[in-house]
This record gives C-alpha cells, sequence and structure tokens, in this order.
C-alpha cells in the first residue's frame, strides 16, 4: 500500500486530473486499500484546505453526487477571458419547461411529458438530448414500451448541483413561474 503520506497528494492528483466529478467509488477503484470514511475524511480536509485558503484560485467542491477542483468563482471573469468559446449552453424557454418536469417527476416517458405541458415535446427533449442534461432510461413497463427519459451528471454540474434532493421544491417553483 502507498505510504499514507502519500494518499492525500494521490487524491489531489486525481481531482486535478479528472474532468468530471470524482466520486468515493472511483477513488475505491483507485486505491482499494483506503476505507470510504478514510477517503471521505481526506475530501473533507481538501476541500477545507483549498476553499478556506487565500491566494489559491481554485477550490474543490462537492457536486453531482462526487467532488471536483475547479476555480473560484471570484476569479470567473479572467477565465473567460483565456477561454475562446465560453458560450454557455442555452436552453430555449420550452426545453427549460420539459427539463423541470423531468428532473422533477423523472423517471418519465414523452407522453407523460406532454400530458403534464400540454403540446407536443419531442424538440424539446431532443435538444436536451444533445445538450446532455438528460439521458434515456431505459423503457418503462407498460404497452408499447415507451422511453423513460432522466436527468444526467451534466444537468447537476451545469446547475450546480450536489444531487437531486438539492432541486427546490416544487411549490417555489411554480410561484417563480407565476411572476413571469
Amino acid at each position: 500500500m502507498e505510504d499514507k503520506k502519500c494518499i492525500k497528494p494521490i487524491i489531489e492528483s486525481l481531482l486535478f486530473a479528472h474532468e468530471k466529478p470524482l466520486t468515493i467509488e472511483n477513488i475505491e477503484e483507485v486505491i482499494p486499500a483506503l476505507e470510504r470514511d478514510e477517503i471521505a475524511a481526506i475530501m473533507a480536509e481538501l476541500m477545507e484546505e483549498y476553499n478556506e485558503a487565500d491566494g489559491k484560485g481554485i477550490q474543490v467542491i462537492e457536486i453531482a453526487n462526487g467532488y471536483q477542483m475547479c476555480t473560484k468563482k471570484q476569479y470567473e471573469q479572467y477565465i473567460k477571458k483565456l477561454l475562446t468559446d465560453p458560450k454557455p449552453k442555452k436552453i430555449s424557454k420550452p426545453a427549460l419547461e420539459t427539463l423541470s418536469i423531468i428532473a422533477y417527476k423523472q423517471p418519465i416517458t414523452r407522453a407523460e411529458i406532454e400530458a403534464l405541458r400540454g403540446v407536443e415535446s419531442s424538440g424539446a427533449i431532443r435538444s436536451l438530448l444533445e445538450a446532455r442534461f438528460i439521458k434515456i432510461g431505459g423503457r418503462k413497463d407498460a404497452p408499447g414500451r415507451p422511453i423513460i427519459y432522466m436527468t444526467t451528471e451534466d444537468f447537476l454540474i451545469y446547475f450546480g448541483l450536489k444531487n437531486l434532493s438539492e432541486l427546490p421544491p416544487l411549490h417555489e417553483v411554480k410561484q417563480l413561474m407565476e411572476k413571469k
């Protein structure tokens, strides 16, 4: 087994190298001698060290059921200047409405989405699939075996959520929608 003093820098390097959030299970696969609670403790230390430290431009955050190293928000303007194509994904109002329904009601079929929206939704579903905010989650055990849709890790990352339990309560979303 690796020397205990080397474990934290190893995990730190894994976070740095991995482009998506790194789960405790991912770390266990790379360092099987570590227990889950040891990994969780190291992650807590790294989050504290990076997030509390002045003079560091990066932080470790918990997002999409994992951990990720990313830049601090206050340096966003400089990152945008550096990137050649910093265009955020655009979501149309029909697609956003469809995404909201999928996020709160998943897994859900196109027919169920359309029943809730009251309009045809294949275009919105197609654009959400292309943006990788949703994925096909299988088929429903019902006549015709319709496809079911679910949100993805990219959805969580885009909206800055650790997991779906961080979605605001549905009644708050309805109140916001009524104000617009």
